[in-house]
């Protein structure tokens, strides 16, 4: 603290211990990055009291001239803030939330020898997603070459790993196909898949085969991240939400429908009856609701919503 200049000394040691989003300025008045916190004045005080041992945080606190801060009621409403100005603002320092018109989808291809999955930019007709990490997806589809043919076996599927991948005829490609489409498209059909793989991940250590065991972990654990992505936020999509969030004074209630904030209010003496004519005006917001939207945008904002919902204990969160 002592390397700063007066004025933003002031300025830190003038921010509440509560939550928001702050903003770094550079000399020019340029927002160089923006963080969130569940107590501003503890996280911002930490970039100039701290020993940093990343370059790129001492390099961004070295320029900082300037901050400014914005106090919200609740850490779910900074961080859809946060996410929501680095995505129009786009600071230098900012890594996450800026990019999402490069996010993609993995699709099951129609008749096409060298690669039954492949990647997109756009939603396709048997595209599942869309996903963040492109070089992570592409290890999932090499990876699974090695597996085809895949072969459904009443409830559970059969393969058999080759080194180098197999030449498919075009049956044998139509009928992976379906068995792809029928693990991406079915969670419990995908479970069942990657409880196989982890059994022959078992199977491998066992005959001390580690490098045949570390592909089936390394493949188990892609698929995982798959279907996370694909089915795990249905709940959240699927169903009308009410949070009910306590503050220091009061209550604030969300009403949520296909993983969007439609409605927010605060109370100070919440009654039931406050509940229900909120539910009310938001189920009115949700049926003049055009639900048009970016889902590649939206992904960011669905992730967050989704994990503090996750966080909140059950008596603050209402399925409807």
């Amino acid at each position: 603290m002592d390397k700063i200049h007066h004025n933003l000394k002031e300025k830190i040691n003038s921010i509440p211990a509560l939550p928001g989003i702050y903003k770094m300025l550079d000399s020019h008045g340029k927002v160089i990055y923006i963080g969130k916190s569940i107590s501003l004045k503890k996280r911002v005080r930490s970039y100039f009291t701290r020993n940093h041992n990343w370059n790129k945080i001492e390099r961004m606190v070295s320029l900082i001239h300037d901050i400014e801060y914005i106090v919200t009621d609740t850490h779910l409403e900074a961080r859809l803030l946060e996410c929501e100005l680095i995505k129009e603002m786009k600071p230098i320092f900012n890594s996450q939330f800026k990019n999402d018109e490069k996010y993609i989808y993995l699709k099951v291809e129609d008749y096409n020898i060298h690669n039954p999955l492949s990647l997109v930019y756009d939603r396709e007709d048997n595209s599942y997603g869309p996903f963040r990490r492109r070089s992570f997806l592409i290890n999932i589809i090499d990876s699974l070459k090695n597996l085809y043919p895949i072969v459904r076996d009443g409830e559970s599927y059969t393969f058999q790993y080759n080194l180098m991948p197999k030449n498919m005829d075009r049956e044998t490609f139509e009928m992976n196909r379906k068995t792809l489409l029928n693990i991406l498209s079915k969670e419990e059909k995908l479970t069942l898949f990657v409880n196989e793989l982890e059994k022959r991940m078992y199977e491998a250590a066992s005959n001390l085969e580690f490098s045949l065991a570390t592909y089936y972990r390394d493949l188990t654990y892609g698929l995982n991240y798959l279907k996370k992505g694909i089915h795990e936020y249905k709940s959240l999509l699927s169903k009308d939400i009410l949070l009910k969030i306590p503050l220091s004074k009061g209550y604030k209630l969300f009403f949520i429908s296909e993983g969007q904030i439609l409605l927010k209010s605060t109370y100070t003496n919440l009654m039931q009856a406050d509940i229900e004519n909120f539910l009310s005006m938001g189920r009115s917001l949700k049926s003049s609701s055009t639900g048009e939207f970016n889902e590649k945008t939206n992904l960011d904002f669905r992730d967050i919503l989704y994990s503090e919902i996750k966080a909140l204990p059950k008596e603050m969160v209402k399925y409807i």
